[in-house]
């Protein structure tokens, strides 16, 4: 455990992280704290075998949202209608995850961890919506621990349940992904190895290993690497004959089928100028605003799209490629990308612009899969791009459906 007690309340976990690595509450001292982080690569391992091998018990972590009992708290994450602000819920995750990381490599002896731990991968999170909705009155509870880790990586899951008629109900299971780094955040650095206990823990690890199997063979096979598949190169060409007008039979010649939308229509766009106040405990933009911002960004998308409020089904393979600076001014892409019955299928493209340079650099790549309460209209694509992001669209909805 990080301090002997797992039980916590939500509004401290993060004031906790800035404990662990030493991070200024005032921005006025951000360089400071980065300076005197620096000292600190002394304190990192050389190999991964001088750290002491840690088990699944060491990470495990219990926070609370009391969102009944403290209705104080209720505001920050209440929507208009009433309903709890799932982008909120995703900042608590993330910050859980690199609390629950810096639990498994938590060394007595430090009085501050050498180490950066941030949020590499969202590999997924699946929700249980079509039973459970998530209640503004009532406490929610996340549980979560490490259940793999490689050399210089870690994978945390966890498990948020809310408490109702006298006993808690399951939400939603999420993976995160994260890495460490040196204090500069410049080159990875060792964790400790874990050790399963048990043939439960030693199953859930297994998982662990299959899960980077799998992340390995999709970026493999990712559309901006290789070909579409026989199958995908036939719903192509498909979705192209069943755009032809049939009076001029013209390649250049589209026509709309009916109950469809073409996809340069359904985008949605926002832009947003990072604070000091949204920062991490590095003094980059925290990850969980990120995820909040794209999320809020795709229901709207998908909300006008479908013309009805969506209720979110998942989220899947959010890839944090690069961090965003404070000042950066970060643009947001929303696209309906693919369409089945009443889902919506929603990939949110991040990026930060230098005005002064007119560089664009992507930052993250986000799914989110959607659900209505009516079928909604089909996507088209026009072009090839587009194409290959209705393709990409209808693999990861088959994930979702599929898990």
């Amino acid at each position: 455990m990080v301090d002997g007690n797992p039980l916590l309340h939500v509004s401290n976990v993060r004031n906790r992280l800035r404990e662990i690595v030493g991070a200024s509450t005032n921005w006025s001292d951000h360089k400071q704290a980065m300076a005197e982080r620096v000292s600190l690569s002394s304190m990192l391992a050389k190999s991964q075998q001088e750290l002491p091998v840690k088990t699944m018990k060491d990470s495990y972590l219990e926070v609370h949202l009391p969102l009944g009992s403290e209705p104080q708290l209720r505001e920050k994450y209440l929507t208009f209608h009433n309903t709890v602000r799932f982008g909120r819920i995703l900042e608590d995750l993330d910050s859980l995850a690199v609390l629950i990381s810096y639990s498994h490599t938590y060394n007595p002896e430090l009085k501050r961890s050498p180490l950066s731990i941030v949020t590499a991968l969202v590999d997924k999170i699946g929700r249980n919506m079509r039973q459970h909705n998530i209640y503004p009155n009532c406490d929610i509870k996340f549980t979560g621990h490490v259940t793999w880790v490689g050399k210089t990586s870690i994978e945390a899951k966890m498990h948020m349940s809310q408490f109702q008629n006298g006993a808690y109900s399951s939400v939603l299971d999420a993976t995160f992904v994260m890495v460490a780094r040196d204090p500069e955040n410049k080159r990875a650095a060792f964790v400790n190895p874990l050790k399963p206990d048990g043939p439960e823990e030693e199953k859930i690890f297994q998982e662990g290993e299959a899960n980077k199997s799998r992340r390995v063979e999709l970026s493999t096979a990712s559309l901006l690497k290789v070909a579409p598949t026989n199958e995908e190169r036939e719903i192509v060409h498909s979705l192209f004959l069943n755009t032809l007008d049939p009076k001029t039979v013209s390649f250049r010649s589209r026509v709309l089928p009916p109950n469809s939308e073409w996809m340069e229509d359904a985008k949605m766009k926002g832009l947003e100028i990072c604070h000091p106040q949204e920062r991490n405990i590095f003094n980059r933009i925290f990850g969980g605003f990120l995820m909040r911002k794209a999320y809020e960004l795709g229901w709207a998308n998908a909300c006008s799209f479908g013309g009805r409020r969506p209720n979110l089904v998942a989220v899947d393979d959010i890839l944090f490629q690069r961090p965003v600076d404070i000042g950066s001014l970060l643009l947001l892409s929303s696209q309906v990308c693919y369409t089945e019955g009443n889902y919506i299928q929603v990939r949110v493209h991040s990026e930060v612009f230098n005005p002064l340079t007119r560089q664009h650099n992507t930052t993250n790549v986000f799914h989110f899969t959607f659900s209505s309460d009516h079928e909604v209209p089909n996507i088209v694509p026009q072009t090839y791009g587009e194409s290959m992001l209705y393709l990409d669209g209808k693999r990861h909805f088959n994930q979702t459906v599929q898990q």
